[in-house]
């Protein structure tokens, strides 16, 4: 519930603070008083688009602060909660136009955007007029009106649109992807059947270019090792040691433990003189090679290099390349099964968001039958008793709500064409209609403050008593305020404020009175009889406010 509005400086208000009151708040006031401007500012707090400017001229700034009930379970809660603002039973808002164009609002004085605004005066309040095309009178917010009012949940059906969605993006691409490994594949064909002959392991390139280097300079140290090999071999340091050890050993005996440790050493460096012998051996084994061997070697070195610099990768990486390719063209012979495993996925997506589409469109046929009936109720009330409301469900373009488009038509007399609201109600019929509308659509909204302005445009006498007595008896279940120009409606008000103009040490002003029970008689009289209140309308005032 909006509590109170304080607004500083806007437009030509200076200072002006308001306490609303629970139920029907009615505004009253001669045109151009200034009421359309109280409608600015609370729209101007709450986010919403209006006048680019509307700092008083003269001031530095103008500001705007509004405070709301919050009752427990109150949506604009999880607004709050969303934007990181902890929720209190009071909801402060305020907003500031300073004289060079800037907007800075805040939310229980965390500082936010106006977007935050906006999300919130949805939960907060609704504006409804003739010229309200925020929902009412827009046909394409008459489908969100409808499941509002079926309180249908669409859940199951997004869903269902979003697996179609996903299963026709996956079936385009991989049909992409399978043309485009068309298009290559003979490439990929040659391409696995080369590296599978070649078959290159990793680290092969690097052992095949060190045997060759060693191949290369093999007869250049062969003759060199070989010598080496002579020198310690049977014939040459080897025989010479032995020979020493035999002398050494004969005379051991006669040389009391001397030569013992000469003999240990010529032992070990027997011993080391045979590893060496081994290790030139070896060698020498390996140095032993047959020419078309390096004949070899050099073919499957070059090939490998080549096939690396074919594909652009280098000769190690060849084997996990080879790898990909092979999975390239095993994908592509699994192609035609696996688009025939992605078409049936589709074929299936499809009907499960047909058959949530068709069980959202039988709910949304028989809500609409129920709001139809419920409007003939409301505006029999109303005195239009003989018009026709018809809720329309008809084919639309597939999406996530659905496939169905719905428009609010009227006929204002049986035979009568319908069509939509805006063209075919007068001005006063729209009135009607759209308070009618509101009563059904609204059904449980905790805590919102409905704003009509100026719904009863174009009726008097009864019907704008039953245009009144509908809004108090909609004042009942939440708060409602009125800017009217109907004694009818105003009479039936539980709390009462006059906009009126002064003039100010040549300053035009704007300000709203509360009336007490006295001033409200002569405010109704004015608005009954003009600028001359005589005691008939007094009376009648009188009379108004008593029924």
């Amino acid at each position: 519930m909006l509590r109170s509005l304080d607004i500083r400086d806007v437009l030509i208000i200076d200072r002006l603070a308001l306490e609303f009151q629970p139920g029907l708040n009615v505004l009253t006031g001669e045109t151009g008083a200034g009421k359309s401007i109280l409608l600015d500012a609370l729209g101007f707090v709450l986010g919403w688009r209006g006048r680019a400017e509307l700092v008083r001229q003269g001031a530095a700034q103008g500001e705007v602060t509004a405070v709301f009930d919050l009752s427990p379970d109150h949506p604009a809660r999880a607004v709050l909660a969303e934007a990181g603002i902890e929720a209190e039973d009071d909801l402060i808002l305020r907003r500031v136009n300073s004289a060079d164009g800037r907007k800075t609002a805040w939310v229980n004085d965390r500082r936010v955007s106006g977007e935050v605004l906006r999300d919130l005066s949805d939960t907060l309040v609704e504006l409804h007029g003739q010229h309200d095309d925020r929902g009412l009178l827009n046909p394409r917010g008459h489908r969100a009106l409808l499941d509002a009012f079926a309180a249908l949940d669409l859940g199951a059906l997004r869903a269902a649109w979003r697996a179609q969605s996903q299963a026709r993006a996956a079936l385009a691409e991989a049909e992409v992807a399978l043309q485009a490994a068309r298009k290559e594949e003979d490439f990929l064909r040659h391409a696995v059947a080369e590296l599978d002959k070649l078959n290159p392991e990793a680290g092969e390139e690097a052992t095949l270019d060190a045997r060759r280097r060693m191949m290369q300079g093999a007869e250049r140290i062969r003759s060199d090792i070989s010598r080496a090999h002579s020198a310690i071999g049977e014939n040459g340091a080897e025989q010479a040691m032995r020979d020493a050890m035999r002398w050494l050993e004969g005379a051991a005996d006669r040389a009391e433990g001397r030569l013992e440790p000469a003999l240990a050493a010529l032992n070990r460096a027997l011993a080391e003189l045979s590893e060496a012998q081994v290790g030139v051996e070896d060698t020498l084994q390996a140095l032993d090679f047959n020419p078309a061997e390096l004949e070899a070697l050099e073919e499957r070195l070059f090939a490998i290099r080549a096939l690396a610099r074919k594909h652009g990768v280098a000769a190690d990486d060849l084997g996990g390349h080879a790898d990909g390719l092979r999975a390239r063209l095993a994908a592509l012979d699994a192609g035609e099964s696996g688009i025939a495993a992605l078409e049936k996925a589709v074929v299936q997506a499809e009907r499960r968001y047909r058959d949530e589409a068709a069980a959202v469109t039988q709910a949304r046929l028989a809500a609409a039958k129920r709001l139809d009936v419920a409007m003939a109720a409301e505006l029999a009330p109303l005195k239009m008793e003989r018009a026709v409301f018809v809720t329309e469900v008809t084919a639309g373009e597939p999406g996530p709500d659905g496939v169905d488009a719905v428009t609010f038509t009227v006929a204002t007399n049986p035979g009568a064409p319908s069509g939509a609201l805006n063209r075919i109600a007068s001005g006063g019929e729209l009135s009607r209609f759209l308070l009618a509308l509101k009563v059904c659509l609204t059904g449980d909204a905790p805590g919102l403050t409905m704003i009509f302005d100026e719904i009863d445009r174009g009726v008097g006498g009864a019907t704008a008593d039953a245009v009144g007595r509908r809004l108090k008896a909609l004042a009942g279940g939440c708060q409602v305020l009125v800017v009217t120009h109907s004694p009818q409606v105003a009479a039936l008000g539980g709390a009462h404020w006059r906009v009126e103009k002064r003039v100010v040490a040549d300053q035009t002003l704007s300000t709203v009175v509360q009336l007490s029970a006295a001033d409200r008689v002569e405010e109704i009289a004015r608005m009954l009889s003009g600028d001359t209140i005589s005691d008939a309308a007094r009376q009648a005032a009188k009379s108004l406010l008593s029924a």
